[in-house]
Parts: C-alpha cells; sequence; structure tokens
C-alpha cells in the first residue's frame, strides 16, 4: 500500500544527499538547514503520534527544529554551483529538442490519472494507494515516475539527476520552503481566528447583503493577502472563513467548488505581482542574473491584471447559477 509517507521519507533521503553534498563543499549552514529539513520529514508521523498520545516533547523538539531552520537560512549564501558547460547543455538540448519536455508533460497528466482512478485501484482487494490525500500521493508520485522518463529520454546516469536537483535546490535555498510555510501560515491565521475578525471588518465596511460588493471584497481580499503573505494557499483559508464561507455560499449561496477554484486563481494573480513570493518571482532574475530584481514581476503585470478581472467576472457569473 502506498502512502504519503513512503514519499516523505524519499525526500527525507534526497535533502539528506543535498546536506552531504554540501557538508563535503564545506557549506555548513546549507548542509545543517537540509539535514535537519530532512530528519523532520522522516520524524513527521512519530511526532504527530506522539504529540496526540499526550507527549508534548516531539512536538517541542519540532518547534525548536524550525527556529533553528530560520536561524540557518540568515547564514545561507547563494553561491556558484559548478555545472555542465554552456557549450554541452547547447549541444544536448539540440539533440532531445521539444522531447525534454515530455518529462514535465507527465507530471499533470499521471496526477489526475490517479486522483480520477486511484482510489478505484486494488491488488488482492487491498487499495493500492493508502493514507493522505490521493492528490498529494498521485503527484510525489508523478515526479518520481518523470526522475525515470528524464533519465530515459537524456540518456543520463541517475545520480546526475540527484546531482542537479541539489544543484537546482542550493540555488533556491531557503526560499524553496516558502510555499511550505506560507500555507501553513494561513492555517495559523485561520485557527486563531483572523478569519472572523475579517468577516466582521467586511461586513462594517461592505453591504454584506449585495452580491457583487461581497464577490469584489473576497476577490481583491485573496488578491490582497496573497501579496502581502507571498502565496495564495495562505491567504485562502483567511478569506474564504471569512467572507468566502460566511457571505457569499451561506449567505448568497455561491457554489463551494467553483468560488473556491476562482478564489485560488484569483490569489495567484497577487502572486505574480509581490516580491514576497521570493521562490518564484526573485529567484528566478537571481537565477537569470537580472539587472532588476523586479523584472519578472514587470513582466508579469500585463497578465496578472487583466487575469484578475476576468477571474472577477467568471466569479460573479459562475458562482451564482
Amino acid at each position: 500500500m502506498l502512502s504519503i509517507e513512503h514519499f516523505y521519507w524519499l525526500m527525507a533521503l534526497f535533502l539528506l544527499y543535498a546536506g552531504w553534498r554540501n557538508l563535503r563543499d564545506r557549506r555548513f549552514a546549507h548542509a545543517a538547514f537540509w539535514g535537519l529539513l530532512a530528519a523532520l520529514f522522516a520524524a513527521g508521523k512519530p511526532i504527530l503520534d506522539a504529540s496526540k498520545a499526550g507527549h508534548a516533547l516531539p512536538s517541542q523538539l519540532a518547534g525548536v527544529a524550525v527556529i533553528a531552520l530560520a536561524l540557518l537560512a540568515t547564514r545561507m549564501r547563494r553561491e556558484h554551483i559548478d555545472e555542465a558547460p554552456e557549450a554541452q547543455r547547447l549541444a544536448s538540448a539540440q539533440r532531445l529538442g521539444h522531447r525534454l519536455f515530455w518529462p514535465a508533460l507527465l507530471i499533470p497528466l499521471v496526477t489526475v490519472a490517479i486522483v480520477l482512478f486511484g482510489p478505484k485501484l486494488a491488488i488482492g482487494g487491498a487499495p493500492v494507494f493508502g493514507e493522505g490525500s490521493i492528490t498529494l500521493i498521485g503527484l510525489a508520485l508523478a515526479c518520481v515516475l518523470a526522475t525515470f522518463a528524464a533519465v530515459l529520454v537524456t540518456r543520463e546516469r541517475p545520480v546526475v539527476a540527484l546531482g542537479e536537483g541539489r544543484r537546482l535546490l542550493d540555488t533556491m535555498g531557503w526560499a524553496a520552503l516558502l510555499p511550505l510555510v506560507l500555507a501553513t501560515l494561513g492555517g495559523v491565521f485561520a485557527a486563531s481566528g483572523v478569519g472572523e475578525a475579517v468577516a466582521s471588518l467586511v461586513s462594517a465596511v461592505i453591504p454584506a447583503d449585495n452580491r457583487l460588493a461581497c464577490v469584489l471584497a473576497y476577490g481583491l481580499g485573496m488578491v490582497v493577502f496573497t501579496m502581502i503573505m507571498g502565496n495564495a494557499f495562505a491567504a485562502f483559508p483567511v478569506m474564504t472563513a471569512g467572507i468566502g464561507l460566511p457571505l457569499l455560499i451561506q449567505q448568497h449561496g455561491a457554489a463551494p467548488a467553483i468560488l473556491g477554484s476562482l478564489g485560488m486563481l484569483t490569489g495567484y494573480c497577487g502572486t505574480l505581482m509581490t516580491p514576497m513570493a521570493a521562490n518564484f518571482n526573485l529567484v528566478p532574475a537571481a537565477l537569470l542574473e537580472l539587472d532588476d530584481p523586479n523584472a519578472v514581476i514587470r513582466a508579469q503585470l500585463p497578465t496578472a491584471i487583466p487575469l484578475l478581472l476576468v477571474n472577477l467576472v467568471l466569479m460573479y457569473w459562475l458562482a451564482f447559477r
């Protein structure tokens, strides 16, 4: 039975490899950062089980580890990591052509296939996929299969995939954790009652009985919160708990699936416009060695603003049909 835990352990092994490579290169802050993160991935379920059983120490240790990661992040510096010569990379790209995209296209295709058909698969009466979100399991399995596909397409040794993965991870540095951390931040905000506070504030400012005003408050709120927190995953639980659920779904009868999907997509418009989304907007500028650190954001603005307007129109038109 395949569960999400198996992929957490696989991720822990890869992070350990990245830590070991950095240790060999005497990049001690990077080595400690990835090694500590590997320990958290590997020990996630034992920590959760111990916390449920009433043992507070494991969860406290996890909290100390998170604080240590934040301190180590201040010591991590982006440095050039050796890669294949440019002429060799260019020759490989010309030889492979569009076949380079095949492994990447496998990821969404396999993920969707597992989400649709995975729950029905069984061997000897036992389900193939076990505990955990079927979407996350499908995405993780798709990434593993895409890695093998990339090795077959490029005819490189598997160790090259590990080396290039480690190089990309170190190039991004601590910013690679931003989606995970910001999504967790959104959950913390929702659990601490920020959503209810937002609902009270919005109700006092806008006419709650006006459907259009609520749609604008929800959509624009998703954009603003995303720009502040850097990720739509962090904004979504707050804005949905504060405006989407009580005002649009319960009071005005909006379809939850349509509202939620368009709400997330609207939030991503904010991701395109904020430097807080460092892994999306600042890291690519650094990787491309652009003179303007905000060049990626400037290039995305002509897409983000019209897409925001289209999303608001679609939300008002489709969510209440």
